[in-house]
């Protein structure tokens, strides 16, 4: 917490404030020249409106996407009776230990070949490559094989006796997973919302990879901005502190559900 504390408090004092406190626990109290003007400065600097409008939408369309997608793909292996559901599972895990590093450039050549919708009045048109789009900012990391993991172990947790009564009462799969499965899956839910959150929120390689517009750019690539021309460092820590509090508000509102989702999901009986 003390890096953190540290960060909001030198977001409110001048530069030559923040290294004067560094040798006293004055660094960590919000005591001396106190203003927002760091504050002020950042938006001038850069359009820091703009990247959170455009990390906010990213990460909240990707989280929506992929407790979709991940939820859908749990309820198939784990409820359904299907030849390999076992080693499918497996071998989603297995994807796991592969770096996103190692993978970025082949999907680099990836999400150019794929096909570009573009409205130009009434006339629809079609170009090839997502690269600098919005879409290739989110669709990638739609599906995670973490939240996959994660919504199966509680799916497991379920009782399938709900399964088979909702047969008996002419209920197909995806109704069973629509009224039964899901609306017991909460702590799950919110587990995974925030595991998804945080990576889209946090992006930072990615889009320097593949976005060149400045007005598609998320937050994160908006740190290096502040590290080209004299360097301020309170407007450093009042722009981390701005893209800092998101995460730490969806963490607290829902804290109570991710812990419960983390020990229910371990724990069998």
């Amino acid at each position: 917490m003390f890096p953190i504390l540290f960060m909001f408090v030198s977001s409110l004092k001048p530069d030559q404030q923040i290294f004067g406190d560094l040798s006293s626990i004055a660094a960590f109290l919000p005591i001396g020249n106190i203003s927002m003007d760091n504050y002020a400065a950042v938006f001038d600097r850069v359009p820091a409106a703009r990247f959170l409008i455009n990390s906010i939408g990213i990460s909240v369309i990707t989280v929506a996407a992929g407790i979709l997608v991940n939820s859908l793909a749990a309820f198939a292996l784990s409820r359904m009776n299907m030849r390999g559901k076992t080693v499918i599972l497996t071998l989603i895990i297995a994807t796991l230990i592969v770096p996103f590093e190692t993978l970025a450039l082949p999907l680099v050549w990836w999400v150019n070949q794929l096909p570009s919708f573009e409205m130009d009045g009434f006339s629809l048109s079609f170009t090839k490559g997502w690269i600098d789009t919005y879409q290739v900012q989110i669709i990638p990391f739609v599906a995670n094989a973490f939240s996959i993991y994660l919504f199966h172990q509680y799916f497991e947790s379920i009782p399938k006796e709900l399964d088979e009564a909702a047969r008996m009462d002419g209920a197909g799969w995806f109704r069973i997973y629509r009224q039964v499965v899901m609306p017991l899956s909460g702590p799950a839910i919110a587990t995974v919302a925030i595991l998804t959150f945080l990576p889209a929120w946090n992006s930072y390689l990615w889009p320097l990879m593949v976005v060149q517009t400045e007005e598609l750019r998320p937050v994160m690539v908006g740190v290096q901005y502040f590290f080209q021309l004299n360097v301020s460092w309170g407007e450093v820590m009042a722009y981390a502190s701005l893209i800092t509090l998101p995460v730490v508000a969806l963490f607290i509102a829902f804290q109570r559900s991710f812990v419960n989702s983390i020990a229910s999901s371990g724990v069998k009986g």
